[in-house]
């Protein structure tokens, strides 16, 4: 028997889902990984960062014991990964059209799944989106969860260049520091961003995991990508790198009140969304519950990097919601 192009591995249990399909939301097809061991479970829909890095192609490896206390929902955001198509125009994709995409799918997980309300995860700049849409659309969100949450861009940017220039200084790398230097001015002036490979060679992008190396042997290797998704997976992301800055000012300041529970998740090393900044916002924004979480050994993926404890954490807090 011929197997697909792309699949997922399945879960046993009479109960239990695991799916990749694509879906027409709003104009366009999204692609969807839905697993867990009981359709009873609340169900967590999480949207991923970049712009553009589907987590469809590696999470499983890391959410296999999650999957027993959630259905757990993937879907690449329009124009990423397996949700970019060839033939469609994406030059008006704005981070205001993917909320309202995100809206629509959170309508369909619900029905799909017969939920009343769904918790809303948003890694990276994934958080920009799903906090931006749990202010605006909270009737079926039991919870909002930031891990690596975006506040004010310009003020982490600063952060992450000080954390690099540091780390050049203290490894002797001149030609970094050097590097470095000539982006001060820019980063400074709260424009543009320090380049993320700074960033990981100086330990603030992952500490107990290799992530770009996740990504290139997952797009290989894992069964929910084949070649093709890994060929749209690069073009999506030069499409969607594009968005990198664009909203409606900082999400800081755009979501300033939240009426359902509200968590941030930092890596305590975490320098591409700065913890520090992703604090301040902490303590600014009101919500009807919040707690902020601190990973000590993690940087930009605690889900990842901690993931034991990221598990424990989310099932002791809403494995029983009654959702």
């Amino acid at each position: 028997m011929l197997l697909p192009i792309s699949w997922t591995w399945k879960i046993k249990g009479n109960d239990a889902v695991s799916e990749l399909r694509n879906i027409h939301i709003n104009g366009t097809k999204h692609a969807f990984l839905i697993r867990g061991k009981s359709r009873k479970n609340p169900v967590i829909l999480f949207v991923h960062g970049g712009p553009g890095c589907s987590e469809i192609p590696y999470v499983a490896k890391y959410q296999k014991e999650l999957e027993k206390y959630f259905t757990i929902v993937h879907y690449d955001q329009r124009g990423s990964g397996k949700s970019f198509h060839w033939k469609e125009d994406y030059s008006d994709i704005t981070v205001s059209l993917l909320i309202e995409d995100l809206k629509c799918i959170i309508n369909y997980i619900c029905k799909e799944l017969d939920k009343d309300k769904i918790i809303l995860a948003g890694h990276s700049f994934g958080t920009e989106i799903a906090l931006r849409t749990a202010a605006v659309f909270p009737e079926k969100i039991a919870a909002y969860v930031g891990i690596g949450q975006m506040a004010y861009t310009a003020l982490s940017e600063k952060e992450g260049l000080r954390f690099c220039l540091e780390g050049a200084k203290k490894a002797h790398r001149q030609k970094d520091y050097d590097a470095l230097m000539g982006i001060k001015e820019q980063i400074d002036a709260g424009k543009g961003a320090v380049p993320r490979t700074y960033i990981r060679r100086y330990g603030g992008g992952a500490r107990l995991i290799n992530d770009n190396r996740d990504y290139l042997s997952s797009l290989i290797t894992r069964p929910e990508y084949s070649i093709p998704d890994a060929i749209r997976f690069v073009k999506g992301l030069s499409v969607a790198q594009k968005l990198y800055g664009t909203a409606e000012g900082e999400t800081a300041e755009a979501v300033r009140q939240l009426s359902v529970p509200c968590y941030f998740l930092q890596g305590k090393y975490d320098y591409m969304t700065s913890t520090r900044i992703a604090k301040q916002y902490f303590e600014e924004l009101t919500a009807p519950e919040k707690e902020f979480v601190l990973f000590e050994k993690s940087a930009h993926f605690p889900q990842f990097e901690e993931k034991e404890k990221y598990t424990e954490w989310m099932r002791e807090k809403f494995s029983t919601l009654p959702i």
